[in-house]
């Protein structure tokens, strides 16, 4: 078995969603959730089959955010795994919904940081067994970096 890293592609000024799921229908419902909950926000889906054709399926509303997600998926290559790239709306806004969609397994991650998939390669296929999201621990936050954190929160809109 060989372990791999996979550098994924952020959208600038957007996030990504990496998450498994078990059915073709994943990118009509996750697509589905995603509109039902933020509207206007700009997204794509892409779906690795696990069987049968094994192809990545595609949608969304943004041509150039269905091409960072599809190219994210296909360099992932683990059947089952859906990737959203997404501008216009946080993941918090939307993660609920997803994590409700039936046949959605987890989510690796959610980020807006630099992420690399940890994938499993062997005869039968590739898996993700991880992510590694942004940079490396460099302390405990202080006083002051609390306080940061908390008027950001308010800056947009998350606090009062």
């Amino acid at each position: 078995m060989e372990l791999k890293a996979v550098p994924l592609e952020v959208p600038e000024g957007g996030n990504i969603i990496v998450g498994q799921t078990h059915f073709i229908k994943t990118v009509e419902d996750v697509y589905e959730a995603l509109v039902n909950t933020v509207p206007n926000m700009k997204f794509g889906i892409a779906f690795n089959e696990a069987s049968g054709p094994c192809l990545t399926r595609v949608d969304g509303n943004d041509d150039a955010l269905k091409d960072v997600a599809t190219r994210n998926a296909t360099a992932i290559g683990a059947g089952h795994v859906f990737v959203v790239a997404m501008r216009e709306g946080y993941p918090i806004n939307v993660l609920g919904r997803i994590k409700d969609v039936p046949e959605v397994c987890s989510i690796f991650c959610a980020t807006a940081n630099p992420v690399k998939a940890i994938v499993a390669e062997d005869a039968q296929g590739r898996g993700v067994l991880g992510v590694i999201d942004g940079d490396r621990l460099k302390g405990i936050e202080t006083d002051a970096d609390a306080a940061r954190r908390r008027d950001f929160l308010r800056k947009i809109g998350y606090k009062r």
